[in-house]
């Protein structure tokens, strides 16, 4: 696969602001809540700002953050910067983090349910399961490294009493990887006011991850 350059500061900025609208307009954001990055050269990121509403921000609100972990921007970063910032140390394949309050992820994640292997696209999120990092209040190390934690070999997780993230390859990976997993916590609340779910056993998952290595278009 062919290493991606990082776009200019200014695309990537307008990339950032589009994709943190556009998860408002997917219903998977209100307000100020969630918050968005894309991953930049030298271990940097750009991310949204701290309580500005999408809709009233522009590019220059995107705020940088050096590979030290300090913001360079007009702004504020968002108060969970550190979970972007240690989720792209962790996960070098990740190129953008999307964190939101969706109803049906947040409703699970209040349960402090992870998410068992009751639907094949389960495995569309790295492994068998998605787990649910332990609670810690927001914006602090403790969660973010409970975040790192709940990520290894995984592409989403829950966090408890709180809502979720999602880590793509790129802003609109991310963005597409953040309405299907909203979609599966859905679709896993209303099996359960059937009872628990039928789970797909070891041999059956492990076949579907292995076909999932191979799903989709070739990434550039």
């Amino acid at each position: 696969m062919t290493k991606r350059e990082p776009p200019s500061t200014d695309a990537a900025a307008e990339r950032l602001l589009a994709t943190a609208r556009a998860m408002n307009e997917q219903g998977l954001n209100r307000g100020t809540a969630g918050n968005v990055s894309v991953r930049r050269g030298g271990g940097a990121m750009l991310v949204t700002p701290s309580g500005l509403p999408f809709e009233r921000c522009t590019v220059d609100d995107m705020v940088p953050v050096d590979a030290f972990g300090r913001a360079n921007g007009a702004r504020e970063a968002s108060s969970e910067w550190r979970i972007h910032f240690d989720v792209y140390r962790a996960h070098p394949e990740a190129g953008a983090i999307l964190h939101a309050h969706p109803p049906f992820a947040t409703a699970l994640a209040c349960q402090r349910r992870p998410i068992p292997p009751f639907h094949y696209m389960v495995a569309r999120f790295g492994g068998s399961d998605v787990r649910c990092a332990e609670y810690h209040t927001f914006g602090t190390q403790a969660l973010s490294d409970a975040v790192v934690r709940a990520l290894d070999g995984r592409r989403a997780c829950l966090l408890a009493n709180h809502g979720m993230v999602v880590a793509g390859d790129d802003l609109a990976h991310a963005l597409a990887l953040a309405i299907e997993f909203e979609a599966l916590c859905q679709h896993y609340l209303l099996s359960c006011q059937f009872g628990q779910p039928v789970l797909l056993d070891g041999d059956e998952m492990r076949e579907v991850i292995a076909r999932f290595a191979s799903y989709g278009q070739v990434r550039d």
